[in-house]
């Protein structure tokens, strides 16, 4: 009977992250409600309280969880992009394509961005995972480097991809008709470093 009991209450809570990534989806981060969590969980309100201690505990480990589902996308798509001399049009088409299944989480995101110096618990997985992000963008485009970047041409390579990248998605929620292609990026990083004269380590 014990064991039952704990099913079903792995089952809730399974099925509470499952209701609040829904609604973070639907309805964003600042308006969804306990009440929308429970209902599209199917579960009672107290549930919320009793598996998370707080709405705000919920949707921040939702939050956390389905940025990591976007990422294990991104991440498979970039590596699935072969070494081709369009490599890096291929990975930015990929990531593009990839914000129509993934738009309300943008939104979500950029939500939370803006909220960020009331949301301690929320800036530190932001920090951690711009970090990973960091690293992550950075390796997919080093196949066409010669040599190997060290560490700190890493980091900065991996930053700009992840400013690219959040700009990019920003431009694609306020203005689609206009944003960047993979090819615009390519011609434009092109122009860009050709006027940027050689650095010293």
């Amino acid at each position: 009977m014990q064991r039952s009991a704990t099913l079903v209450d792995m089952g809730n809570r399974e099925d509470l992250l499952a209701g609040a990534k829904r609604c973070l989806y639907e309805k964003g981060y600042a308006r969804t409600s306990i009440r929308d969590i429970a209902t599209a969980a199917g579960v009672s309100m107290a549930a919320v309280g009793y598996h998370f201690g707080s709405k705000e505990a919920l949707l921040n480990e939702a939050f956390r969880q389905a940025n990591i589902e976007w990422a294990d996308d991104i991440g498979a798509a970039l590596t699935s992009a072969g070494d081709a001399p369009d490599r890096f049009e291929q990975i930015w088409t990929r990531i593009i394509e990839s914000f129509a299944a993934h738009r309300a989480l943008w939104a979500a995101n950029f939500e939370v961005i803006g909220q960020v110096d009331h949301l301690p618990e929320i800036r530190e997985d932001l920090v951690r995972d711009l970090a990973d992000a960091r690293q992550g963008l950075a390796y997919p485009f080093e196949n066409d480097r010669d040599p190997t970047p060290d560490d700190r041409t890493r980091w900065a390579m991996g930053s700009v991809y992840q400013a690219l990248l959040t700009g990019l998605m920003a431009q694609l929620l306020i203005d689609p008709d206009h944003a960047m292609t993979a090819h615009d990026l390519a011609i434009a990083l092109k122009a860009i470093g050709a006027g940027i004269p050689p650095t010293s380590p």
